[in-house]
């Protein structure tokens, strides 16, 4: 049976506080026969990224495809992005089942995400919550 394609969301320029956090729920997904369609979300050195012409527009553009390609969205919130939050509005509009994830001992989720009834919000202390919750959704 073939997994589930998954778009991963994650703050880049918000900040990458939790960067490796990222890397092992990423790899927990794949490692269970699932596709993360923005595995890259993990890597350590994207902040550093090497920008051109119209790479604002590239971006949105693969991003907006993945997000409509995918079968669920799963993001980590902890680190508060305005990227992810619209992915997020995106992936609503679309009708695409949006999982979000935030240690509840490290910040609060804003509103707009914990009072729309669409998201499945899941707050965590330990990130072996992730885990088990990740295993129960896919």
């Amino acid at each position: 049976m073939m997994g589930k394609k998954v778009y991963f969301a994650g703050s880049i320029k918000g900040g990458r506080a939790d960067a490796d956090l990222y890397v092992r729920i990423i790899e927990y997904i794949k490692a269970r026969g699932h596709r993360v369609l923005t595995e890259h979300v993990g890597n350590l050195a994207l902040s550093k990224l090497e920008e051109g012409p119209n790479h604002e527009e590239a971006i949105y553009r693969q991003d907006t495809g993945w997000l409509r390609e995918s079968d669920i969205v799963i993001a980590e919130c902890t680190t508060p992005s305005l990227g992810v939050g619209y992915e997020m509005a995106y992936a609503e509009a679309h009708g695409k089942p949006v999982w979000i994830f935030y240690n509840s001992a490290r910040t609060v989720l804003s509103a707009m995400l914990s009072g729309d009834d669409y998201f499945h919000i899941v707050p965590y202390i330990k990130e072996e919550e992730i885990y088990s919750k990740i295993d129960q959704i896919l």
